[in-house]
C-alpha cells in the first residue's frame, strides 16, 4: 500500500506508529484484524467498512507496526508486537468491541480476547491461524530451513508476491503467545468461519480451535470449496452476517 500522508497514525506506548482509519458510528464498534503481512486495505477489511457504514456501526481497520502505512520494517516484527499494536489502536476507542480476526489476526484476536476480555462484546475469527509460527512454519521446517533460522532468517515461498522472510525472532517469540496450550475462555458470542479448500490454514486447525476453546456461544462454519482468501461474495455475506449474529445480543 502506498502511503498516504493524509491517513491518520497514533502512537503506541512503544513508540510505533499505526495507521488506521475509524467510521464513527454506534456501539459495540467493530475491529478488524488482518492478516499476516496483509493490510488495512484488503477486501474483507473494506466490505466491513462499507457495511458498517451502511449500518450506523462504528469500525476500525488498522495495520500492524510493518504492515502497510506504519512504521517499522516487517521483519523487526514479531506476534507479541502486533498484539500490543491490536491493544493500543483498541484505546481509540470507549466501550465494548466486536473482534473481527482473519489468518494471522485471529490468533491476534484471540490474544486480546484473553488479555481484555472485559472489553469483547463478540469475536468472529476468519481462516483463524492460532500458534502458526509453531505448529506451521516450526513444525513444517526442514533440518536446513531450522539450521537457516539460526542464523537469524529463512524465506518462504509465497502465493501473495515476495517470499516471506522468517525470522528467528519471530519464531521464538511466538513461543511466548500460544493460546492452544493452556485454557482459552470465549464468554461471549463466538463465530468461527473456514474454508475447506484452504490451502493455507487445515480444516483442523478450525477443529481444534473449537474442540481447545471454552464458552457459552461458539459455533463453527465450514464452507465448502472456500480458500483463504475467503473474499468472493458469498463469504463476505457470511463475514456480515456473523458480525450481525454476535451482536444481536449487544442491540
Amino acid at each position: 500500500m502506498e502511503n498516504n500522508p493524509d491517513t491518520p497514525k497514533f502512537v503506541t506506548p512503544q513508540g510505533r506508529k499505526i495507521a488506521y482509519h475509524l467510521t464513527d458510528g454506534t456501539g459495540p464498534a467493530v475491529v478488524f484484524l488482518g492478516g499476516f503481512k496483509s493490510d488495512m486495505g484488503g477486501t474483507k477489511a473494506i466490505h466491513l467498512e462499507k457495511w458498517a457504514r451502511a449500518s450506523g456501526r462504528a469500525f476500525l481497520r488498522f495495520d500492524y507496526s510493518g504492515h502497510g502505512e506504519s512504521s517499522e520494517a516487517f521483519t523487526d516484527g514479531a506476534i507479541g508486537d502486533w498484539f500490543e499494536d491490536a491493544c493500543a489502536a483498541l484505546g481509540l476507542l470507549a466501550g465494548p468491541i466486536v473482534l473481527v480476526g482473519s489468518s494471522m489476526g485471529g490468533w491476534i484476536s484471540l490474544l486480546v480476547a484473553r488479555h481484555m476480555p472485559e472489553r469483547i462484546a463478540g469475536l468472529v475469527t476468519i481462516a483463524a491461524a492460532p500458534d502458526f509460527t509453531e505448529d506451521s512454519m516450526w513444525a513444517g521446517f526442514s533440518d536446513a530451513q531450522k539450521a537457516d533460522l539460526e542464523m537469524g532468517q529463512v524465506a518462504l515461498p509465497s502465493d501473495y508476491g515476495e517470499p516471506y522472510i522468517i525470522t528467528k525472532r519471530l519464531i521464538e517469540e511466538g513461543r511466548n503467545r500460544l493460546v492452544l496450550r493452556d485454557p482459552l475462555k470465549l464468554n461471549f458470542p463466538t463465530r468461527f468461519l473456514q474454508g475447506t479448500a484452504d490451502a493455507d490454514v487445515d480444516m483442523s486447525v478450525a477443529l481444534r480451535l473449537l474442540e481447545h476453546a471454552q464458552g457459552p456461544d461458539m459455533r463453527l462454519t465450514l464452507v465448502d470449496g472456500a480458500d483463504h482468501r475467503f473474499s468472493d461474495d458469498a463469504c463476505l455475506k457470511l463475514i456480515e452476517t456473523a458480525v450481525e449474529d454476535v451482536l444481536t445480543p449487544n442491540t
